[in-house]
């Protein structure tokens, strides 16, 4: 059976949601809250029933907050879920899984940091920045739940790297992060685009072989450790 899973927002008050179209809504009294954090418990749960989903929107991507449903069917799928969980079938099959992830993990981020290097291109000269960069650029958007453009599937691996590139140029490079940008349509695309045209001239010094001045913005920012933004 099929059961209805209604997309709300965090509510002005504990307790409370908003539908969509911004009208308060009060969960019925006998549902509860189950915070995001365990799929599986979650998709037990709304095998069971109706739910309401909290959803924010972070940037481009709409991110689960947790879900409100009847507080026997939480219970209830905690306890399936646990029990199951206990078992030593389970803790064999999740450490099989955990060691292969960590071998596709890996495996990525090789694969990834070859890709940033390709894009770099630089001089054998710079040959150790073009190393330097890939690795402060890899170990910044491979990780697993991070959001950066190196964990979308949409494009292939070497134009995530070339935007990944792009990213950490115009927040380690540049001062996009300080700047007021006008709230009008496009207008933060262009300035992005102005940027990425700028952290191109800067990296054909490095392409080129050619002898780079002390105050490149490049040449500091490897030299400063990284940041928390996000590619």
């Amino acid at each position: 059976m099929a059961h209805i899973h209604r997309i709300v927002l965090p509510g002005r008050t504990k307790g409370t949601v908003l539908s969509e179209s911004g009208e308060p809504l009060t969960p019925p009294d006998n549902w509860a809250f189950l915070p995001a954090g365990d799929a599986v418990i979650t998709k037990s749960v709304k095998a069971k029933g109706a739910t309401w989903v909290v959803q924010v929107r972070k940037g481009r991507r709409q991110i689960s907050k947790g879900i409100w449903a009847k507080a026997e069917h939480i219970l209830e799928s905690r306890r399936e879920i646990e029990a199951r969980r206990s078992t030593p079938e389970y803790d064999r099959r999740r450490k099989k899984d955990l060691a292969r992830r960590a071998a596709r993990q890996k495996a990525y981020v090789e694969e990834f940091f070859t890709e940033v290097v390709s894009f770099l291109d630089f001089h054998h000269r710079y040959q150790n920045e073009a190393n330097l960069l890939g690795e402060k650029i890899t170990a910044h958007a491979t990780p697993v739940g991070s959001g950066t453009v190196a964990r979308t599937a949409r494009i292939p691996v070497a134009r995530r790297a070339e935007a990944a590139v792009i990213a950490w140029m115009r927040h380690q490079t540049t001062a996009y992060d300080s700047m007021r940008i006008a709230r009008v349509k496009g207008k933060r695309r262009e300035v992005r685009r102005q940027l990425a045209a700028k952290s191109i001239e800067v990296l054909k010094a490095y392409r080129q072989g050619q002898e780079i001045a002390e105050n490149c913005p490049l040449k500091k920012a490897l030299s400063n450790s990284g940041s928390d933004w996000a590619l």
